[in-house]
C-alpha cells in the first residue's frame, strides 16, 4: 500500500529526507520512530500527498505520487490525524464530522452511514450534540480518530495519536487501531511511547534523514543487541563527572542511563567479569533483556 524508493527531500540547502526506501504491507501496522527534527513528518506529509518529494519515487494505494491529479487521487485514499488536536472546540461533534464529509465531498447518504458506522465502531455513547470542548481528551482523541477515517481511507496516518491521553485511554485507542488493520486498513503510526511501538508489526527508525533501521521489534532487538546487555544499579551516590568517564571507557559498547539505572553492553565477552569486579563495590549489576527503548536510543540517540 505504500511504496518509498529513493526518496529525499529538500529545503534549499538542508537535506529533511536522505534518500529512504521502504514498502508496507495492506493491513500492516507500521511504526515510524525517530527524535524531533528525523524527518518523519516531513516523510508522512509526503505520504499523504501536501509535499512533493525533491526525488525519488512515491506510490500510496496503487497511486504514484508525479502530478497534480496523482496528488488529489492520492489525498482520497488516505486519512491522517495530527499530533496537534484540529477539530473545533466551539462546535459540536455532529457539526466538526459534518464538516470533514463536506471537505472530503461525501453526500448525505453515505456521511450519515459512515459517521453511524465509525461512531459504533469508537463506542461513542454521549450525544452528537456535545461540544468538542466539553470531551475529556481520550475522547476527543477517538472522534479526531473518526475524523480521519470517515471518507473510508485505505491508508491511515497516525501523528502521535495518542499524546497526552491516559495509559487506559491509549490502551484503548490501541485497540481501535488493531481493529483498524484487521479491517485491512494501513496504518503507519509515530509515537514517543515504546510500548505502543511494540505493537506495532515492523518499525522504520529515522536519524538525521536516514532510515537507520527497519525491521519487526524482536529482530531489532536481537540486531542491536546480539549478546548481553546488563543493568547497573548504583549503591549510592554517583557524581555525573564519574559517570561521563564510564561511558567512554574502551569496554562499553553501550553505556546509557534508564531512570536511576545504567543499561549496558560489552565489546569483549571476555572483559565482562572482570569489569563488573572493579565497578561492584558502585553498582548492582545484572543480566536484562534489551528493550525497544534500547533499540531507540542505540539507533537514534547516541553516536
Amino acid at each position: 500500500m505504500v511504496l518509498v524508493e529513493n526518496f529525499s527531500v529538500m529545503f534549499g540547502n538542508f537535506c529533511a529526507v536522505d534518500d529512504i526506501s521502504f514498502s508496507v504491507k495492506r493491513g500492516e501496522i507500521f511504526g515510524f520512530l525517530g527524535a524531533n527534527g528525523a524527518g518523519k513528518t516531513t516523510t508522512i506529509r509526503v505520504l499523504c500527498g501536501l509535499l512533493y518529494p525533491t526525488k525519488g519515487k512515491v506510490t500510496v494505494a496503487g497511486i504514484k505520487f508525479d502530478s497534480k491529479d496523482a496528488e488529489m487521487a492520492i489525498k482520497r485514499k488516505v486519512g491522517y490525524m495530527s499530533q496537534r488536536f484540529t477539530l473545533y472546540n466551539d462546535l459540536t461533534v455532529e457539526e466538526n464530522l459534518s464538516f470533514i464529509a463536506t471537505l472530503h465531498r461525501l453526500d448525505a447518504k453515505t456521511y450519515l452511514k459512515r459517521r453511524d458506522y465509525i461512531l459504533d465502531f469508537i463506542s461513542f455513547a454521549r450525544p452528537l450534540t456535545s461540544f468538542v470542548r466539553s470531551l475529556p481528551g481520550g475522547i476527543k482523541q477517538q472522534i479526531s480518530l473518526a475524523a480521519a477515517i470517515l471518507h473510508d481511507p485505505d491508508v491511515v496516518f497516525l501523528d502521535e495519536p495518542t499524546a497526552g491521553v491516559t495509559p487506559a485511554m491509549r490502551a484503548r485507542f490501541w485497540d481501535l487501531i488493531k481493529d483498524l488493520a484487521r479491517l485491512g486498513k494501513t496504518i503507519f503510526v509515530t509515537t514517543h511511547y515504546m510500548d505502543e511501538a511494540e505493537q506495532c508489526e515492523r518499525i522504520a527508525l529515522m536519524r538525521t534523514g536516514k532510515i537507520v533501521a527497519l525491521d519487526t521489534p524482536d529482530n531489532l532487538k536481537k540486531m542491536m543487541f546480539p549478546d548481553k546487555l546488563y543493568e547497573f544499579e548504583a549503591r549510592g551516590e554517583i557524581s555525573y563527572s564519574y559517570i561521563q568517564k564510564l561511558k567512554v571507557r574502551p569496554e562499553f559498547e553501550y553505556f546509557e542511563p534508564f531512570g536511576l539505572r545504567f543499561h549496558a553492553a560489552f565489546k569483549e565477552s571476555s572483559e565482562v567479569e572482570e569489569f563488573k569486579k572493579e565497578l561492584e563495590s558502585d553498582f548492582i549489576a545484572k543480566e536484562i533483556r534489551p528493550t525497544l527503548e534500547d533499540v531507540f536510543i542505540r539507533t537514534t540517540e547516541t553516536k
